[in-house]
């Protein structure tokens, strides 16, 4: 991915720098919150990149990961919605995007006639395993933290996630 022109100034010190000027409250909550925002756009553009090659983004990767790891290579799509934490419309577009791919195929739940199954297909089982390996390769475009920092990051992270419901 080509990289822009680094600023002369970190934005999110000076956004700090500003906030205490007008007195404003949660400037630590404000300097975190906004540095872990932007981490996940340059993160995600970063793997979305990986991905592309492959005719997959983060977000359709996730979803085909989630139908390997299934023991029959299918789930209902509201089970896949909940697990994947997005709204049901999103996974409906997400499924709709990898069957056109042909990565996933739909069928209706043989117990629940209102549901509807995503299945991985061959094709999605190969384009899973190839873009693992792109991904892992690339450290998933954290290779700048050794794994103390990654353990970390994930346990520093993990009471926000468990404080908002997600588990």
């Amino acid at each position: 991915m080509p990289r822009r022109a680094r600023l002369p100034f970190d934005p999110i010190e000076e956004a700090a720098r500003q906030w205490t000027r007008h007195r404003w409250d949660a400037v630590d909550e404000m300097r975190a919150v906004t540095s872990l925002m932007r981490v996940q756009q340059l993160l995600l553009g970063e793997l979305d990149e990986i991905l592309k090659p492959h005719g997959l983004t983060f977000a359709r990767y996730e979803a085909l990961v989630l139908l390997r790891f299934s023991r029959r290579g299918s789930l209902p799509l509201g089970k896949m919605g909940e697990r994947l934490q997005v709204h049901p419309t999103s996974i409906t577009s997400i499924i709709g995007r990898l069957e056109g791919s042909g990565f996933v195929v739909r069928r209706r739940h043989p117990d629940d006639g209102r549901a509807v199954l995503a299945e991985i297909t061959d094709s999605g089982r190969n384009v899973v395993e190839v873009a693992t390996a792109d991904l892992a390769a690339a450290r998933f475009g954290l290779g700048s933290l050794d794994e103390a920092r990654l353990h970390e990051m994930f346990e520093l992270l993990r009471p926000v996630r468990e404080h908002a419901g997600d588990f």
